[in-house]
């Protein structure tokens, strides 16, 4: 086993584990918001995913062009399952399980919708996903072979976990997330359009879960209606790992099980067959010894 080999599983992990940690932060948002679990969030990630390959190979947008249009239209997506779905709940008082059974439809709904969009309209339930052939080039350093997109997608994480940390603390919109987080009933009685702000956290998970699911389709190039469940479940496993509610967390947990998958599978082939499972399995060990994950908070006392 060469130095070679394990910086290969090393750089190949963190690649996977930032398309994770993408996911995983829409996750930890809307949780840290409404102490809500949006189990749609990996098919939100689908439809950015699969909107992207309708832009830039069905109607021939320019691919930079498609993902930014793939991305928009992923947030907007993101707010109108809030306003639809959650907000009538939240606005009766409905309970918890009433919104967990909620996400679970919106789940199953936004599936059967691009199956049928799919099958009737693109030809199949899979579809090749196509991009710039860049990104596919090869860095040969000494037995280490990267493919540029393997250093984009953790580069393009940590920025965009700069950019969501910037939002939190240094705007006027991220101050009235974490108030919202900390007192939402309080926040209301002053005025706050706690709305316009839940939808906002909706719409900004929803984008960063947009770049996860291409760049996720970019690494595994096809895509199909169910693509988000699997990714999804992992995904929230990693917030759980992090420490659900925070943002740093979420990343780092991200981070953990993306290597994870793929270093001990490549250590040891012959557990290659388990390769889903590592990730459920190292939640359950974190949790036995520390239940709210690595930098878990006290919801009493701090937010995000």
């Amino acid at each position: 086993m060469s130095i070679g080999f394990i910086l290969q599983q090393i750089i190949n992990g963190f690649s996977l584990g930032s398309m994770y940690a993408l996911i995983a932060i829409g996750y930890t948002l809307v949780y840290g918001v409404l102490r809500l679990i949006n189990f749609a969030h990996g098919d939100i990630m689908m439809v950015g995913a699969f909107m992207a390959f309708i832009f830039f190979k069905i109607l021939g947008l320019n691919f930079y062009v498609a993902v930014l249009f793939s991305i928009i239209f992923t947030a907007i997506v993101g707010i109108l399952t809030y306003v639809s779905a959650y907000k009538p709940l939240l606005d009766k008082g409905a309970p918890k399980i009433s919104l967990l059974i909620t996400a679970i439809g919106i789940s199953f709904f936004l599936e059967s919708l691009f199956n049928v969009i799919a099958n009737q309209y693109l030809g199949g339930t899979y579809q090749a996903f196509y991009f710039p052939k860049w990104f596919s080039h090869i860095i040969h350093i000494g037995n280490v072979t990267i493919p540029v997109l393997t250093i984009i997608v953790p580069v393009l994480t940590l920025l965009l976990l700069g950019v969501v940390l910037f939002i939190l603390y240094k705007t006027k919109v991220g101050i009235a997330i974490r108030a919202l987080a900390f007192d939402i009933t309080t926040v209301k009685l002053m005025g706050a359009n706690s709305n316009m702000i839940i939808a906002f956290v909706f719409a900004l998970g929803s984008a960063l879960a947009a770049i996860g699911g291409i760049a996720y389709a970019m690494a595994y190039p096809s895509i199909d209606p169910y693509m988000g469940m699997l990714v999804g479940l992992k995904a929230f496993a990693a917030a759980v790992v992090g420490g659900i509610g925070s943002v740093t967390g979420a990343v780092i947990g991200g981070f953990i099980l993306g290597f994870a998958e793929v270093a001990i599978p490549g250590f040891f082939p012959e557990l290659g067959g388990w390769k889903d499972a590592f990730a459920f399995i190292f939640l359950i060990f974190v949790l036995l010894f520390k239940p709210t994950g690595i930098m878990g908070i006290d919801f009493e006392r701090q937010r995000f």
